[in-house]
């Protein structure tokens, strides 16, 4: 309790920071993680380290479990990152939910792989980190089947319960900021917002949220149809501290900082 409440202290203190921050110049996240991974070469065995080496299914592409298996490579792509000139570094846990690590099931480990990501990315802390959240590969407004348009393979509590947890692994170890990040539905999104802000506010945190949108082709709108005003408009109740609209060939950033 008091190593946590020590935790809480720091982060206040580094927000302040962080917000000072944002009103001085334009603020710099980390590179492309996926791309940077890919680099490696790495095997079924690099994934698997000792801790797996038995586990009876495949985790080859399992990326996430690498903050636990190769935590080096972890450390070697946030430096370059930061000698790139980075201020935000992100987690490694694109996939860090229960409902997305259940394609490996793995979905007891969503936890420890949040609450874990924080302590390979920058130990001596020099930029801040932001705890990522990716967006599942369920979505909670289109149909995964084309003959059955009314059905969903998830529901709105089970994405927020399952966001939630991975909120409070990230916050548990000690991230910064938390960004919901690269999303194409947004009802995935308002549901991540839901579940993450409804932790908080249990535990009467002030933890900054960011959100990134997904921009799938030249249309300018998200894969559930939403041009980039109206994703805004969709997500601007939970007062990110950012958003960051992604497109296919290029990404802008818009910062906005909450009064």
């Amino acid at each position: 309790m008091v190593l946590q409440r020590t935790k809480d202290e720091e982060r206040q203190g580094r927000l302040y920071e962080f917000r000072a921050l944002l009103g001085q110049r334009i603020v710099l996240l980390d590179c492309a993680m996926g791309t940077m991974i890919q680099s490696y070469g790495l095997s079924e065995s690099d994934y698997r380290g000792e801790r797996f080496a038995d586990y009876p299914g495949e985790l080859r592409g399992n990326n996430d479990l690498l903050s636990i298996t190769r935590p080096q490579i972890m450390r070697d792509v946030h430096e370059a990152a930061m000698e790139a000139g980075s201020d935000i570094i992100e987690t490694n846990i694109f996939d860090s939910t229960s409902i997305a690590q259940a394609d490996y099931r793995l979905e007891d480990l969503a936890y420890e792989l949040n609450f874990e990501a924080d302590g390979y990315s920058t130990p001596e802390r020099p930029r801040f980190v932001a705890g990522a959240l990716g967006p599942t590969n369920r979505t909670a407004s289109l149909s995964p089947d084309v003959n059955r348009p009314g059905f969903r393979n998830i529901t709105f509590d089970e994405l927020a319960a399952s966001y939630a947890e991975a909120a409070r692994g990230l916050v548990d170890g000690g991230v910064d900021l938390l960004l919901v990040e690269t999303v194409f539905d947004t009802l995935n999104a308002r549901a991540a917002i839901f579940g993450i802000t409804s932790y908080l506010e249990e535990e009467g945190l002030d933890v900054p949220l960011m959100v990134s949108g997904t921009i799938t082709d030249a249309s300018g709108r998200t894969l559930s149809g939403q041009v980039t005003e109206a994703f805004w408009n969709s997500v601007r109740h939970a007062n990110p501290i950012g958003t960051r609209p992604r497109g296919a060939s290029r990404e802008t950033t818009t910062t906005t900082t909450p009064s």
